[in-house]
Formats: C-alpha cells, structure tokens, sequence
C-alpha cells in the first residue's frame, strides 16, 4: 500500500467513525423523543382541570379556562400557515372573576393573504369557557425580534405581552381545543391540531448516517483491493 492509499484509508476510517458516532446520535436523540411523547400522551388523555389548579410544569396537561375574554386587546401571531394557506393565529386575554390575571388562549388561525392583515372584529366567539391543552409562555426567543407592528408580533414573548396587554397576564397560556359549534362556526377560528407525537427524523437521519459509514468502509476496502491487485507481479506481465 503506497502513501496515498494509506492517507486515503485512514481518512475513510476516520469518516465512518465520526458517521457511526452520529447515527448512534440520532438514535438517542429518537429515544429521548419517544419518552418526551409518552409523558405528552398521558399528559393529553388525563381530563381537564382549571388552569389554576394545575402544577408549574403543566404544559401539554388540559385545562379550561373561564372568564371574559377581551377582545379589544387580542395579539395577531403573524406568519402562520395551515395546510398550505397563509394565515395567522389570534390570541385573546381571557379576564377572571376574583383574578387579577388574565389567561391568554389561542383561539386558533384563520386565513390571511399576506399572513398579517386580518379584521379580528369578524372572529369574536360568543362564548365565556375554553378548554384545551397548557403552554408556557417563553421569556424570549432565539431568533431575533422585530419590533411590533400594532399588535401584531412574529413571536409570543412574555415581554411582548407586557407590551401590549395593559394588565397581568399569566406565564401559563391555553391553546384552544374546543369542538366548534355549527351555529358558531363562522366566527371561530380553525383551532390549532394537537402536537404531533411522531418519532420525526431520528431514525431515518441514523441510517442516513449508517449507510455513509458503510460507504466508507466499503470505499477504502475498494481502494486497497485495487492498490493490492496493480501491485502484484501478474499485473506486468506480457
């Protein structure tokens, strides 16, 4: 073996290595995911409670929310799409007896056709309870922050709340989940699908990373077989 089929070799071990290293990743990663599902499906099948009453690591748990909902000061989350269409989510301050922190609930999309512009006064729901599954509201965001545009925001943050609601909110927030009545459903919006509880990519992305470490391996096994082969002696003969 000459000096550049060893580099080649070398390099090629080295590769599948690091692929090895990745795919077996990946498969932690998909493990990691399928615990988080079963917590999130238990969480999902247990019966709703009032959001009050639920501990502080209750996302995904149901819970109902009853109050007033105060439309005059509802938040557009902007940029959302549903089955293909450009839409928004309308988020809407819930206002309750003997509290003097509302609860934000997440009301659901409807279409926009520049994902920002829509007329709220046209989805204002006659009705007092939601019930749904709980989120946090996060204290920022990785990406960066656009100022907000009256009220609309590309992303929920607990400071772009403070902002544009004039009282208390909680940290804890409801994404409706309430069947739609057919005499309401004109002015309901389509509620948001309960989170997907897949295994994602992890397992495809493994093999992904399993094949190229094959690929590798095979690769320079080629390499020093033909390396072999053009050295012996029956390769100079007449």
């Amino acid at each position: 073996m000459n000096r550049r089929t060893g580099l080649f070799v070398a390099l090629a071990i080295v590769l599948a290595a690091v692929f090895v290293r990745l795919g077996f990743w990946q498969l932690d990663r998909l493990k990691q995911r399928r615990a988080r599902n079963a917590v999130t499906a238990s969480r999902m099948a247990a019966a709703p409670r009032p959001i009050d009453g639920l501990p502080d690591s209750a996302s995904y748990r149901r819970a109902t929310v009853e109050g007033t909902p105060d439309y005059a000061n509802e938040i557009v989350l902007t940029g959302r799409s549903r089955q293909g269409s450009p839409g928004v989510f309308i988020i809407t301050p819930v206002r309750r007896a003997a509290n003097d922190s509302a609860v934000l609930v997440m009301r659901g999309w409807v279409y926009s056709p520049d994902a920002a512009t829509v007329d709220l006064t046209r989805w204002h729901e006659n009705r007092r309870s939601f019930h749904g599954y709980v989120l946090s509201l996060p204290a920022t965001v990785d990406s960066p922050q656009q100022p907000a545009m009256g009220r609309k925001v590309r992303a929920l943050t607990r400071d772009r709340v403070k902002e544009l609601v004039p009282y208390p909110v909680a940290t804890r927030y409801l994404v409706a989940q309430d069947s739609v009545v057919a005499a309401a459903a004109d002015s309901t919006p389509a509620r948001i699908a309960e989170p997907a509880l897949d295994d994602g990519p992890h397992l495809s992305y493994a093999i992904q990373w399993f094949s190229f470490a094959a690929i590798a391996l095979v690769g320079s096994f080629i390499v020093i077989r033909r390396g072999r082969t053009s050295g012996s002696p029956s390769a100079y003969r007449d």
